[in-house]
């Protein structure tokens, strides 16, 4: 941690810097440019300068929450004394319910007898949720809903823009009356007030066609005028007296919107609309109001992502509705669109593997900067690295012999063993853990087994797998302890894991919730693979080569690590070796990264290190080499095998 930059960011959090921007860019570029210098000079590391500013952020906060912060915002007798710059002197001014975005809001009564709304944007207002818009825009093509960051002016402006335009357009929708700066971070807008329930308070009974029909209406003004709402929900309307919709909530919207908004906005209200009068009323009073063409054309965009953050989580209790509403309109105009559009620039899952790989490709990287490879390399043995190569050769071989083994239907041997080779260059594109399962499924259903059927087996195959993996780690756990101690006594550590998993079966069993769950589970999961299982069993050679099989594709990449540690001189125990692998290899594949990239690596290189005992030069050198034999190496033949069973259409 830099003992002069977490003091400095302390004090520019603290101290507040905003209504001073020119002074708070210019403490950050000079941090920013001190940062840069310090990290190219290698005087620091990027994890140091994030941990010294997040420390810095950290005591500032902790600062402010325990002596409070002045409350800057404008109190009632600044919004009274700004609207009496226009004439609107205030008889009273009663604070209201917040808008959804967490804007002030007040009744203000007019010496006139005259009602006004008034909202009142502020900074810290325009700030909150900046983390998860930033993250909606990082994620999405298209910004589903729109807020201005930080400037509190711009807002202002966007606000008073879309009022203007909607009230041009002929829609129902407050007049604004007054707008104005109050302060230096903080503005009002002033709206006519229309007496009436907010659409969301409505009962049932009270949603009537002709109501919904006039909602549609005005959307239909709306898009006439490129206009678009951004925020369409059961909130976005307010009922008068004469039981007449009026629009609200301007502040998200955009003029001069392209089609794809236009379309969102269409689907977020028919989404909203739905969830309270069902889809059936909701897409024939919308038919009946924006016409069929406007309704059919949302039809790609009725997806979760699309639709604002409200709706999304009222459709968690409604998961089918989607797939209704697509249904109807697809009564009304069967030929319409229905491939949905991609919105996501970006997947959650994709971030989650971005992430997992920077911080495994960084913990890699921190281990090469320590290890000097270029004297290591220099004096390695290349005849192990050969038997390394014949060892990684081996595991495509007893690969395919544990899929010939617990499939009982008839498969050429050639051409499986080709499959488990294709799957290295797989493995490129795809998380270790489920390339070759998902190319092993596809395999099999080109080969004639039902999908059912191929699913069964590969899960046959896995559980396998799994319980002889877990059955050597214990295997190999246990030689590899006894090395270093002769006492066959089990240590406190095997004691205590022990128990903890008695007392998790226990609680399980106890609680009757988690008892339905996990029962719930486990029958689904064996429902296919018993009867699969059974098929096995009783075909011994079968039996014999998808056993077999399991064991040596985990002994030959065993082989192939020892082989490398030995060919720059390293010197472990191949139990040790083999508890290493087991459990790195496993810990490195969960991370949704392709290949396992850097992860398995850094997993492999922390156990060679710390059970094996290897320095961390030659345990670096080694992981390498191991990962080139059994990932890098095969990638080219395993992009030729891959083409080839595309050609005969195997996969």
């Amino acid at each position: 941690v830099h003992s002069y930059i977490a003091p400095i960011v302390a004090y520019i959090t603290a101290v507040g810097l905003v209504r001073r921007p020119k002074w708070q860019a210019l403490f950050w570029t000079l941090l920013a440019l001190n940062a840069a210098t310090v990290l190219v000079g290698g005087y620091t590391t990027p994890l140091a300068l994030l941990t010294s500013v997040l420390l810095g952020r950290t005591i500032a906060y902790a600062v402010m929450y325990a002596v409070g912060v002045p409350n800057r915002r404008p109190p009632a007798d600044a919004v009274v004394a700004a609207l009496r710059r226009f004439g609107l002197i205030a008889a009273s001014a009663v604070r209201t319910d917040d808008g959804p975005d967490e804007s002030r809001r007040y009744a203000v009564r007019l010496t006139d007898d005259r009602l006004l709304d008034v909202t009142v944007l502020d900074r810290d207002q325009q700030t909150s949720g900046a983390v998860y818009r930033f993250y909606r825009r990082a994620r999405l093509r298209v910004i589903t809903a729109r807020r201005t960051f930080l400037s509190v002016r711009r807002a202002l402006e966007q606000e008073s823009l879309m009022a203007y335009a909607a009230h041009d357009a002929g829609v129902r929708t407050p007049r604004l009356v007054a707008t104005t700066e109050v302060g230096s971070d903080a503005a009002l807008l002033a709206y006519t007030h229309i007496p009436g329930r907010n659409l969301e308070t409505l009962d049932d009974a009270e949603f009537t066609d002709t109501l919904l029909v006039e909602i549609w209406e005005q959307i239909a003004l709306m898009q006439a005028h490129r206009l678009t709402h951004r925020r369409l929900g059961a909130n976005s309307f307010v009922i008068d007296d004469e039981n007449r919709p009026w629009l609200i909530d301007l502040r998200a919207g955009e003029i001069a919107s392209g089609d794809l908004s236009l379309r969102i906005d269409t689907a977020q209200l028919l989404t909203a609309l739905a969830l309270r009068v069902g889809e059936e009323r909701a897409v024939r009073t919308a038919t009946e109001g924006l016409g069929v063409d406007a309704v059919a054309a949302c039809l790609p965009l009725l997806q979760k992502v699309a639709l604002n953050r409200s709706t999304r989580a009222a459709l968690r209790k409604n998961e089918a509705l989607l797939s209704r509403i697509r249904e109807r309109i697809l009564e009304l105009r069967p030929r319409a669109e229905a491939e949905p559009v991609r919105l996501e620039r970006i997947r959650p899952r994709t971030l989650v593997t971005v992430v997992a790989s920077a911080f495994a490709g960084y913990f890699l990287l921190s281990q090469l900067t320590h290890a000097n490879l270029g004297d290591i390399f220099e004096r390695a043995n290349w005849g192990w690295a050969a038997i390394g190569f014949i060892a990684s050769s081996l595991s495509y071989v007893a690969a395919a012999l544990m899929l010939l083994g617990f499939v009982p239907e008839r498969l050429s041997v050639w051409r499986t063993t080709t499959v488990q080779l294709a799957g290295s260059f797989v493995k490129l594109v795809m998380p270790a853990a489920i390339s070759g399962v998902a190319l092993n499924a596809r395999y099999l259903q080109k080969s004639g087994v039902p999908a059912a059927l191929a699913a069964a087996s590969i899960g046959v195959s896995q559980l396998g797998g799994l319980a002889f993996h877990i059955g050597l780690l214990v295997f190999f756990g246990y030689i590899a302890g006894t090395e270093q101690t002769p006492s066959f006594a089990p240590s406190g550590a095997v004691i205590a894991g022990l128990l903890i998993l008695a007392l998790v079966c226990l609680l399980v069993m106890a609680v009757p919730p988690l008892r339905r769950f996990v029962v719930k589970r486990l029958r689904a999961l064996f429902s296919g693979i018993v009867p699969r299982l059974l098929d096995v069993l009783q075909t011994p050679t079968k039996l014999a080569a998808g056993l077999g099989g399991t064991v040596m594709l985990t002994l030959s990449f065993v082989l192939c690590l020892d082989a490398s540690v030995r060919a720059f001189g390293g010197a472990a125990s191949f139990a040790a070796i083999a508890v290493v692998f087991l459990a790195g290899n496993a810990i490195g594949s969960a991370a949704p990264v392709p290949g396992g990239i850097g992860a398995i690596e850094a997993a492999l290189i922390a156990g060679l290190t710390t059970t094996a005992k290897l320095p961390i030069e030659t345990a670096t050198a080694a992981v390498l080499l191991f990962r080139f034999l059994t990932f890098w190496l095969p990638v080219l033949p395993g992009w030729l095998a891959f083409t080839y069973l595309q050609r005969k259409q195997a996969i």
